[in-house]
């Protein structure tokens, strides 16, 4: 009979139980961020955090960014073209097309039911009736946040809302459980739209990029599980690395849709989502980007709440542009001063919102797992959601009351009253709340003047996201909005945007930080209207409320996200406002430097939180305070010493008891080139490869003909697959395999099914080195040999998380110390 398992350099049996948690089997549930811990104390608080941490990531299974380089992976391959992309660019036309029709939807149906329900409450509003009107709006509200709500809590698989971080965890590597299935994308799809029309304050573009990366996996697969469809196109894509480009591609293209910006939907993609990239797909994602953003505009240039308007493909600025500024201003050098002042307070206010976003979260969810009923525990989600946009909608109905009537004025009007240019007034709709109806006249000079007047509080908290920033952002209105107005706004913008993030609804962040800032943006640019009046000169134009509102909105971004490049690109394309670009520069700048101080990033925070093992582009480790040098450690400081391997050739009932007994995600595979020497490294397989490879006894052979079917392997696409298809079968399987006597004499060849371009890396190995190659390849596992090719340990994703490092580090050099204490001195 073969030889068992090894076990190589088995310490105790507590290493053996940390190795059993390293890797959860492929049938593993969602993590469940409840059971998650950030903070980091020092003595015992430290011990529970790390100890909570490694819980909530340990039901999280890796993913290896490359296929297995087999044997039969190599015979699938000499059956394939090789190098023609025709079909490559083809799907990544199609997931553009498909993206950007998906965003034009999401862009009509929130614009329509927005307008639906403000035309509800038209007349209570002209006639000063309040509470009607916060009945009526409360009640279609109600009405949208249930469903939206509902949908997330008991129609998603997961039973929460999945966004941004877990499409940049998955393309790091992590395996998560329903990202991409049909009924996270229809519940996403509809619980977004209807969060952002019922009126909380949220945007849809975090769900957007979900929804992208979405229609990627889906499009270049072609198959889902939920469905039962596996059309027979583009098999050649069905791996592990093709896929996750798609989904880059595709969550790229949910930006360049959301935004209408092609170029800041590749550069966010580059510089926040994906974690593998080189210029091929670059190229792909710009022309997905491309085209996703070419539909959006094809689609709105001639519809508008689903009626044709006409002017088919005739773009206008107004329309493509989302935050359009019309009026460019010339730049002083005076104008980076209060620059660097709004990106200071933009990183200080940036880490404040993503800490208190943060612990919101965190007693969010201490709350909800204090309640041990699952149906209870849900629907106290939901009424969470209720609740929010019950003060939401209070605060949005009820606060403009105590706010008078303001006259529409802008410095544009004043500039030409003496031009025969027609000046038409902005049309506010809901903004003029209970204010008097206006009238327009022609004036003797050819102008046409206007008495209309609004409410700023309502123009700043009723109107949609889109329309408020679009006010706040316009250039020559420096007197339209007061102080009193503008700090009402941020302050309650500010808290319930905070709040509403992370509630069970599928909603984005993005409208938010760009409201937020240019609130305390446009703040201080009527400071410097206070100090230095309103300028009609050339050399003063630059003191704009509205030019700094654009700045102060992308420090807010830039504090909260920590994003630099891809953020410069995205407020320029959204603005058009090519002037300003130093000035967001060196706001976005300033503010990501401010903001890093404190705390990490929104995203980042978010990752931790929820559990999902991200393994960052530079290891992060400390030691009392300081950061450690990894050059100095080697590998087999953080490596599992104790572990399992196979041979070429295993027993099926040794096997089925392995499998059954761990719950290991892959085993290394060693061999002895000749009898005489010692067993050697020569790759490694994994648990889903050795369970299909268990469903076809075809392939069992007996001790006395181990060579007769060797050559008749089982096809790759066979034992190819990302989850088991029928687990309880399997289960039934392994026991009659462990405990049926006739299998103690049966054997399976494994040497076609192993990955022999496995990676690995000798004992003394540096950590930082290693760590490099594990993030860069997208590996799974790293085995560590010794100098003869021995295996000595394996390294996992989970071993290289930061608290993992610090803990195991901390041994190493206490063990240092002790050792250097024990030296006799000379």
């Amino acid at each position: 009979m073969s030889s068992l398992l090894s076990c190589k350099r088995c310490m105790d049996n507590s290493e053996e139980q940390m190795l059993l948690i390293e890797e959860r089997p492929d049938l593993s549930h969602s993590l469940d961020p409840r059971r998650c811990c950030s903070s980091k104390q020092d003595g015992l608080a430290n011990s529970n955090c790390r100890k909570e941490e490694r819980e909530c990531q340990a039901p999280q299974e890796s993913l290896d960014y490359l296929p297995s380089h087999s044997r039969v992976y190599k015979k699938w391959l000499q059956e394939k073209t090789y190098r023609t992309d025709w079909d490559r660019w083809m799907l990544m036309g199609l997931i553009g097309i498909g993206v950007g029709m998906l965003g034009f939807l999401t862009h009509q149906i929130i614009d329509y039911l927005i307008k639906l329900k403000w035309e509800l409450v038209k007349n209570y509003l002209q006639n000063g009736n309040f509470h009607m009107t916060w009945i009526c709006i409360l009640g279609s509200g109600l009405a949208m946040i249930v469903v939206s709500s509902g949908l997330v809590v008991f129609f998603c698989p997961a039973g929460a809302p999945y966004g941004l971080p877990e499409v940049i965890g998955f393309l790091n590597g992590a395996s998560i459980q329903h990202i991409f299935n049909v009924k996270t994308f229809l519940g996403t799809f509809v619980s977004c739209v209807l969060a952002v029309a019922s009126g909380l304050f949220c945007g849809p573009e975090g769900p957007m990029i979900h929804l992208g990366a979405t229609v990627g996996c889906g499009l270049s697969q072609f198959k889902s599980d939920t469905l039962g469809i596996q059309l027979p196109f583009f098999t050649r894509f069905w791996n592990s690395a093709d896929k996750r480009n798609f989904i880059t591609a595709g969550a790229g293209a949910g930006i360049a849709s959301v935004f209408r910006a092609p170029v800041g939907g590749l550069l966010f993609t580059l510089e926040e989502v994906a974690s593998f990239w080189d210029i091929r797909l670059a190229w792909q994602t710009f022309f997905c980007c491309l085209m996703a953003a070419f539909t959006t505009d094809l689609l709105s240039s001639s519809l508008s709440g689903f009626v044709y308007r006409g002017h088919f493909g005739f773009f206008k600025a107004e329309k493509r542009i989302l935050f359009w500024v019309k009026n460019l201003l010339d730049m002083s050098v005076l104008a980076f001063v209060p620059t660097i002042f709004l990106g200071i307070l933009g990183g200080l206010l940036g880490a404040l919102f993503v800490s208190l976003n943060i612990k919101i979260n965190k007693l969010r969810e201490r709350f909800f797992s204090s309640i041990k009923k699952t149906s209870l525990r849900k629907t106290s989600k939901l009424l969470e959601s209720v609740l929010v946009l019950g003060c939401t909608v209070t605060v949005t109905v009820y606060l403009p009351y105590f706010f008078s009537c303001t006259p529409v004025m802008s410095l544009r009007t004043l500039q030409l009253k003496n031009s025969s240019q027609i000046i038409n007034p902005y049309e506010r709709e809901i903004s003029e709340y209970s204010c008097p109806s206006g009238t327009a006249w022609i004036g003797q000079d050819g102008v046409k003047y206007s008495n209309q007047t609004f409410n700023e509080a309502t123009a700043l908290l009723a109107e949609n996201g889109k329309r408020g920033i679009m006010y706040l952002f316009k250039r020559g209105t420096h007197e339209e909005f007061g102080y009193t107005s503008l700090i009402t706004a941020l302050a309650f913008y500010f808290l319930l945007s905070c709040w509403t993030a992370g509630s069970a609804v599928a909603s984005g962040l993005v409208i938010p930080m760009l409201y937020t800032g240019a609130l305390y943006g446009r703040i201080v640019g009527l400071i410097l209207v206070s100090i230095f009046g309103v300028q009609t000169n050339e050399q003063g134009a630059w003191i704009d409320p509205g030019l700094f509102a654009a700045v102060g909105a992308a420090s807010f971004f830039s504090g909260v996200s920590r994003l630099t490049i891809s953020l410069t690109v995205i407020m320029v394309e959204i603005t058009n406002d090519v002037q300003s670009l130093l000035l967001v520069m060196l706001a976005v700048m300033v503010a990501k430097m401010i903001g890093d101080w404190f705390n990490m990033s929104m995203y980042s925070s978010l990752l931790k939180l929820k559990g999902i093992p991200y393994l960052d582009s530079e290891p992060l480790a400390s030691h009392r305070r300081k950061r450690l040098n990894l050059e100095l450690f080697f590998a087999r400081d953080v490596m599992e010493p104790c572990v399992r391997v196979l041979h070429l050739r295993e027993n099926i009932a040794s096997l089925a008891q392995l499998i059954a007994s761990t719950s290991h995600g892959g085993f290394p595979v060693v061999y002895k080139p000749k009898p005489d020497q010692v067993e050697v490294f020569l790759g490694t397989i994994t648990r889903l490869e050795l369970c299909m490879l268990l469903q076809h006894e075809a392939i069992f052979e007996t001790e006395t003909n181990h060579d007769s079917l060797s050559c008749c392997p089982l096809l790759y696409q066979k034992i190819t697959v990302e989850k088991l298809p029928d687990p309880p079968q399997m289960t039934t399987l392994l026991n009659r395999y462990s405990t049926d006597p006739q299998y103690q004499q049966l054997f399976i060849n494994l040497e076609p099914y192993i990955n022999k371009s496995a990676v690995s890396v000798q004992a003394h190995f540096s950590l930082q080195r290693t760590y490099i190659i594990f993030r860069t390849l997208g590996l799974r596992h790293l085995t560590v040999v010794d100098l003869q090719n021995r295996v000595v340990g394996i390294i996992t994703r989970k071993d290289l998380m930061s608290f993992q490092l610090e803990e195991r580090l901390a041994h190493q050099l206490a063990s240092q110390k002790r050792d250097s204490d024990e030296q006799p001195l000379d």
